[in-house]
């Protein structure tokens, strides 16, 4: 799999021109790449035919705006679009009243009727990987499902190789393809050709090379605390995030309190939060039996943390404020460990039929060898733990909210019975399940998205906001998403119909606009479910092809 920069020269069609990419990718005719992890890439997403614009002027009629501050709605308003960018946000007149045409901006290439409608800025997912050929072989799955959500950024943490991270930022930078913004986020020693970092030396080595070749931060896991300083201290030097998933095994000598001490910015998932909190112990008091490698033992034991810390105790008070000093985000990632608290319920998620593919549903299923698959015997006291650590999780992160701490959406879709993009507004229902005002889950999802990304480079943020000088990118929903997230679902929401008596589907995003290009947001999800639906067939007319893709080992990403 050879790629070559003239890749990126190519222009988009329908007319739109592609931005120029902010950073140069590497020259990966000469890069050494690890076998092993571009074994694992998905394939790479076709040229766009998707999407119009940007144009001169695009502009947006008669709108509710949810601005992504936490400010309350207002409306209706104009908003100007010039290329890229959000030229004007006007007050257009006050609600049940006629607008006068005269107090409205002129006219664009474009006009966009949003009268009644709802426009916040592009959602911000920051934890996200893309699929595998044994899961989801074609980018473009996860790229239109992501869209097709109003989701306009995401963080791969990581994507998949290192190479096809830097190269498909680049050409959605470009706007060469049909995808949210990408941004890279690497473990330590992928990408370079020399393996795992094994000294301090060779980590900051690794992360002046990942900073050079395009990456935007490090994904670390729990790091040998020598390493875990040496590759957070480069990274600061360097302007890159970092974030953690500081896993069962490492985390004894580093958890959430250690890791944000050595200049962790962002804390994803809950390990190393209750480890930092603990009343009477150092370690999680395992079962004798316990075998990491066995994935029951490791999803259903987790959950068992509930009992160990006290909520608003001295120490969970205490640690809460050190989160707030040291400007750490949390990005909890509520919605990928749902089904551990109702597996059957999310087994028979309403989208699967229609939107997940065949084979990545065959991944979900119960299994030995596939991660996250782990429903060898799940119990009803497995589901009862995970409800009762949820209560303590949410509760924690709900604390952090108000004393002012930023927290943000995750999804980590394509592991236990997660498809990505419903599993983002999924995450924003379950920040309202742990007490966020809608204004607040929209907050997270947007603003606070950005500000994480951006911190690093201590450059202000350029989305997550609806405000002139802004990039453009945005979500448009026929709905009111504050009075009922479920309308910002693919499959919508379900309300009865007074009027015919009969149940019907309302909401979904009807556009979603990035860098200025509109798309078409329903289009985007048949286009999914056409995807879907050709698997079907093919794996129906070749059984032994479907069961060969299924039988594969090759996801190395750990939720």
């Amino acid at each position: 799999m050879r790629l070559y920069l003239s890749l990126l020269l190519a222009v988009a069609p329908l007319g739109a021109q592609p931005k120029k990419p902010n950073t140069v990718i590497p020259d990966t005719a000469t890069q050494r790449i690890n076998a092993e992890e571009r074994r694992t890439d998905p394939k790479y997403a076709p040229d766009r035919h998707e999407g119009d614009g940007p144009y001169a002027r695009l502009v947006i009629r008669g709108a509710t705006l949810i601005d992504g501050t936490g400010g309350p709605p207002r409306g209706p308003v104009d908003i100007v679009v010039e290329n890229d960018r959000i030229a004007e946000v006007r007050d257009v007149g006050v609600p049940r009243v006629r607008v006068d045409s005269a107090r409205r901006p002129r006219g664009g290439a474009r006009e966009i009727d949003a009268t009644g409608m709802y426009v916040m800025p592009g959602i911000v997912d920051l934890h996200v990987h893309q699929g595998t050929p044994q899961k989801a072989p074609e980018s473009e799955y996860y790229n239109k499902l992501w869209l097709g959500h109003g989701i306009t950024t995401v963080r791969g943490v990581p994507f998949s190789s290192f190479e096809y991270g830097v190269h498909e930022k680049q050409r959605s930078a470009a706007n060469a393809i049909a995808a949210p913004r990408y941004v890279v986020y690497q473990r330590p020693g992928t990408g370079w050709g020399r393996g795992p970092v094994k000294t301090p030396d060779e980590a900051r080595e690794w992360v002046r090379w990942i900073a050079s070749h395009g990456a935007d931060g490090l994904k670390l896991g729990a790091e040998r605390p020598d390493l875990m300083a040496a590759l957070l201290d480069e990274a600061r030097k360097l302007g890159l995030g970092s974030v953690a998933h500081l896993q069962q095994t490492g985390v004894a000598q580093m958890n959430a309190d250690e890791a944000t001490r050595l200049g962790l910015g962002t804390v994803t998932h809950f390990y190393g939060l209750f480890e930092s909190m603990y009343d009477s112990a150092t370690v999680q008091p395992w079962p004798v039996t316990m075998n990491y490698n066995d994935e029951q033992d490791r999803f259903g034991q987790v959950a068992r943390q509930w009992q160990l810390v006290t909520p608003r105790s001295e120490k969970w008070n205490a640690f809460l404020k050190r989160l707030k000093e040291r400007d750490v985000t949390l990005d909890p990632t509520f919605s990928i460990y749902l089904t551990g608290r109702d597996v059957i319920h999310h087994m028979y998620a309403p989208w699967h039929d229609k939107y997940t593919l065949p084979s990545l549903y065959a991944y979900y299923a119960p299994s030995r060898t596939n991660h996250g698959s782990y429903w060898y015997d799940w119990t009803t006291a497995d589901e009862v733990a995970w409800r009762n650590f949820y209560h303590v999780w949410m509760e924690f992160v709900h604390d952090y909210k108000n004393m002012g701490g930023r927290v943000t959406t995750g999804s980590d879709a394509g592991f236990i019975y997660s498809t990505p993009g419903f599993a983002t507004i999924e995450e924003m229902e379950l920040l309202q399940e742990a007490g966020f005002h809608p204004l607040e889950v929209v907050r997270s999802a947007t603003m606070y998205g950005a500000e994480t990304l951006a911190k690093p480079s201590g450059k202000p943020i350029e989305f997550g906001v609806v405000r002139p000088g802004m990039l453009a990118d945005l979500a448009i929903v026929d709905q009111n998403p504050l009075q009922n997230l479920k309308v910002l679902y693919g499959i919508g929401a379900l309300r009865l119909n007074d009027a015919t008596g009969q149940p019907e589907r309302v909401g979904g995003v009807r556009w979603t606009i990035k860098d200025g290009i509109v798309y078409d947001a329903r289009q985007l999800l048949a286009d999914v479910a056409r995807m879907v639906e050709t698997q079907k067939q093919q794996r129906a007319a070749n059984p032994k092809a479907a069961a060969a893709q299924d039988a594969r080992r090759d996801e190395p990403w750990e939720p």
